[in-house]
This record gives structure tokens, sequence and C-alpha cells, in this order.
């Protein structure tokens, strides 16, 4: 089973995302030509591809595989772009939400194989949506300056 403390970092991390931001505040810039929405879209696919992994290895045993993680983020960012910020803003909850349950009701066996295969990044989901919550933060107090 998770730990509790795995599903309430998820949750915390989860209302934090849940702040109502405005229109404008989705459209700020981050750096790296990436904004808020932008931002928000990338914590959304990566929910939804977690929840995906984790479906598959419930169903079939087919463990995690990184398999060229590290350029998704530059193949989708046109896509992430383009999407409307309030959807993206959006598709970040919906999907931070299906993690949140799907990592909830893990089976122990998925639970134990994704930490003795060194893949808990794949339950601590809060984690990283938080990284992008925190950075969001920073950058709107600092533009309110």
């Amino acid at each position: 089973m998770v730990e509790k403390e795995i599903i309430e970092n998820n949750a915390d991390a989860t209302r934090a995302l849940e702040a109502r931001l405005s229109d404008a505040d989705l459209q700020h810039e981050l750096g790296g030509g990436w904004d808020v929405s932008t931002a928000l879209a990338h914590a959304a696919f990566w929910d939804r591809r977690a929840v995906q992994v984790f479906e598959r290895w419930v169903r079939d045993g087919t463990p995690y595989r990184d398999q060229d993680d590290d350029i998704l983020n530059d193949c989708l960012l046109d896509e992430w772009r383009a999407l409307p910020p309030r959807v993206a803003a959006n598709l970040a909850i919906a999907a931070a939400h299906a993690v949140d349950s799907t990592v909830a009701v893990l089976p122990d066996a998925v639970v134990a194989a994704v930490i003795a295969g060194g893949n808990d990044f794949l339950l601590h989901r809060g984690r990283h949506r938080r990284e992008h919550v925190e950075q969001i933060e920073a950058t709107l107090a600092g533009s309110a300056s």
C-alpha cells in the first residue's frame, strides 16, 4: 500500500494547483519559451502518463520504462503552447486528480516494484506538481513587486 504521507503530499500539491490563477496569470512568462499555462500543460501530460503507466502495470505487469523521457518536453512544447491557457490549467487539475486517485489504490506488489526499480517519483507526483507551482508562485510574486 502507498504510504499515507505520499497520498497526503500528492493531495496537497493538487490543492495548490487548484488555486485560482487569473487568465493574465496563466499567460505570464516563466522563461525559456514557457509560460504558466505551458507549465501546467506539461504537468498534466506527465500525470496522465503516470496513470497510463500504472494502469498497464496493474493490468499486465509491464513495468515503467524510461524511453526518451528527456526529449518529450521538447517535442510537446509547441502543442502545450497551442492550448488555450484555461484549458491547460483545467487539464492539469484533472490529471492531478486522476493520478492521485490511481496512486492511492495501487496494489502492494506494484508499489513495491516501483520502489525497488528506483522509480518512486512515479508515486510522488506531488513533487513534480509542487516544483511547477513554486516556480509559478515565485515568478508571479516577482512580477508583482
